[in-house]
């Protein structure tokens, strides 16, 4: 009998990710700082749509703000997991958050999570671009093998996401969580290190000022460059 075995892969941990500044065109991602970010961000998560903004996420929304400050502190404080990044616009406002969790440095498997996006973040450059810095950071910096990215399987605009971004959908973990007292069906997603550099140039071919006419507006969709990326086999 022939034993079938996985190929040999090297065995170093990966390191634990810590804050670093990150910067790109649209947007950088650096530390939260809760005393010159909180009340922005509050304002920016707690309007109109502060309902549906915060309904997938773990936490949220807050009628007090001295709850959500309190969060705040909270997150920009934790150096073990989760590790959480401000999103900042070119003038160094905070307009949403990101962060890196479940980390296992020893199979080096880390998930991005936690999103908040913000009205002033959603559907702009810099909220695909902070996506392509972390994926960026995760595998180029850190080296880690699997970038994963789990949803509430109700959050289609979420799921949407990890496939525009480049993840691939590998299944669904049923009562997997409960959530503010509600039942999580999970849906996950995940990159791998070797499908990596095509999704990189997919990223950077989307990002490129070529991509944008003179309004701003997209010239070619990131999801039909990730699909293309796809089809040339990695």
């Amino acid at each position: 009998m022939t034993l079938v075995l996985g190929p040999s892969v090297d065995p170093h941990p990966a390191p634990h990710p810590v804050h670093v500044a990150i910067e790109g065109r649209f947007c950088r991602l650096r530390a939260i700082e809760p005393a010159r970010d909180t009340d922005g961000l509050y304002a920016l998560s707690h309007g109109p749509e502060k309902e549906s903004q915060w309904a997938y996420l773990f936490t949220g929304p807050y009628p007090e703000k001295t709850g959500f400050d309190e969060h705040v502190a909270k997150i920009a404080t934790g150096t073990t997991d989760p590790v959480y990044w401000a999103i900042a616009d070119r003038d160094d406002r905070a307009v949403g958050w990101l962060s890196l969790m479940r980390i296992d440095r020893t199979h080096r498997v880390i998930e991005v999570g936690s999103i908040l996006h913000t009205p002033a973040l959603q559907r702009t450059p810099a909220s695909t671009e902070a996506q392509y810095l972390m994926a960026r950071h995760v595998f180029d910096t850190l080296g880690y093998r699997r970038y994963e990215w789990k949803c509430n399987d109700l959050n289609e605009p979420s799921k949407r996401a990890a496939l525009r971004l480049g993840f691939s959908y590998e299944g669904l973990f049923r009562q997997h969580m409960i959530v503010k007292g509600r039942n999580r069906d999970t849906a996950w997603f995940s990159m791998l290190d070797r499908e990596w550099p095509s999704r990189k140039a997919a990223f950077e071919n989307w990002l490129d000022p070529s991509n944008f006419d003179a309004g701003g507006r997209q010239k070619r969709p990131l999801g039909a460059l990730m699909a293309d990326a796809a089809k040339n086999g990695a």
